[in-house]
């Protein structure tokens, strides 16, 4: 039986705000992430911070900050593995007609109506993006009422104009799931996530959801457009990269088995496919990046 029914998840600003603005200032506990979705948009800023970004189809890993809009019923997990010294994650949701349907059909709001469509694949905005807007959307917590609407409205202007992103989900624009099966994702996820550092086998996880292994494999490839395999097989390969990103006495070899893979030569094939590159030049190229 499935007890846990996640999926949709009520939002409610305050009384007198058509935002909601929040921050996270302590250790986060991830084991408390969950697949979810809302009609809202998501706008995250983490200033400093590790974890895994999961979104729609898209997995992987973030060391010290990230920027992220989330369209709507775009499902995602939690961020925050871990912040680190004065690091917080600052969270703004809001409706796509937060101020009214006729006021972003204006021509004026043409631009910020495209960055709501973009924001359907997820957007990850890079390092000038954050540095410049990160500040801005930790502000909007010292101000209220209109003022924090034009404040708001200034930083959606700004992202709607960069090009100074990535879209998370280029391929296709992920699933939006019915409250049902997005129980079940949520339950696959979540079990993948507590155990890929060792086999997990298709019967188990089938069994898990209550369904055969044929069913089990049909529906998370029509939920996901990936195989069971392929998905297990990114989040080992984005548990490596943290490893390979944070533990510089560990050796490449230690990765591989840590991170569930019991064959060497398959880590690196598996490695190689899924970032395009050598664990031991990520190794090399991730000590270069400053974010």
């Amino acid at each position: 039986m499935i007890k846990k029914k996640p999926t949709f998840e009520k939002l409610t600003p305050s009384f007198g705000s058509s935002l909601l603005v929040k921050q996270h200032g302590d250790n986060v506990d991830k084991n408390n992430a969950y697949w979810h979705f809302h009609p809202e948009l998501e706008l995250v800023y983490v200033n400093k911070g590790q974890g895994k970004t999961h979104i729609g189809n898209h997995l992987s890993y973030f060391n010290n900050s990230q920027l992220i809009l989330i369209g709507a019923n775009l499902p995602h997990n939690g961020f925050s593995d871990r912040l680190t010294a004065n690091g917080t994650e600052t969270i703004v949701q809001f409706k796509s007609d937060f101020l009214g349907e006729e006021f972003f059909n204006i021509p004026e709001m043409a631009n910020i109506v495209a960055l709501f469509e973009r924001a359907k694949k997820g957007i990850r905005f890079k390092i000038d993006t954050k540095k410049k807007i990160g500040r801005k959307i930790e502000k909007l917590l010292e101000c209220d009422g209109l003022k924090r609407i034009l404040k708001f409205l200034e930083i959606l202007d700004y992202l709607a104009k960069t090009d100074d992103y990535t879209l998370l989900n280029a391929d296709g624009i992920a699933f939006e799931p019915e409250a049902q099966d997005s129980a079940k994702i949520g339950v696959v996820f979540k079990y993948i996530r507590e155990n890929f550092h060792h086999h997990i086998a298709l019967d188990e996880m089938a069994d898990k959801v209550n369904m055969t292994v044929p069913a089990f494999c049909r529906f998370f490839k029509k939920a996901t457009n990936k195989t069971f395999t392929q998905v297990v097989n990114e989040y080992r390969v984005v548990h490596a990269t943290k490893l390979l990103s944070e533990e510089s006495e560990m050796s490449i070899a230690d990765v591989c088995y840590e991170c569930g893979f019991n064959n060497f030569s398959h880590f690196n094939k598996v490695f190689n496919d899924i970032t395009g590159k050598s664990a031991s030049n990520y190794r090399k190229e991730i000590k270069l990046i400053i974010q």
